[in-house]
């Protein structure tokens, strides 16, 4: 089972390298032949799934605080790369 399903607080690809004890080159080959993409989305994408589960069920915090929660030093950020891929703010998914 992937690395990232069990241990939720990976959200950096350094910290996969680390864990993995590989270059960053090596992962962005292992993860474009076995996944066909960058580990970086990989872990962009469960981020916001993490995010959307939490909203799902009745997050009450702020923005601020489910973007920090999950890996983002922003909310802008967060709030930029949740649209893309939700295609609503988190605002908005919120109500």
């Amino acid at each position: 089972m992937p690395l990232r399903l069990h241990d939720r607080s990976l959200v950096r690809v350094g910290q996969v390298e680390e864990r993995c004890g590989i270059s960053t080159r090596r992962l962005q080959r292992l993860f474009e032949h076995y996944v066909g993409a960058t580990p970086k989305w990989v872990l962009r994408r469960y981020r916001i799934h993490d995010a959307v589960s939490d909203l799902d069920a009745g997050y009450i915090g702020s923005l601020a605080g489910l973007a920090a929660r999950h890996g983002w030093f922003d909310q802008t950020h967060f709030t930029r790369e949740f649209t893309k891929l939700i295609g609503v703010s988190p605002g908005t998914y919120q109500h």
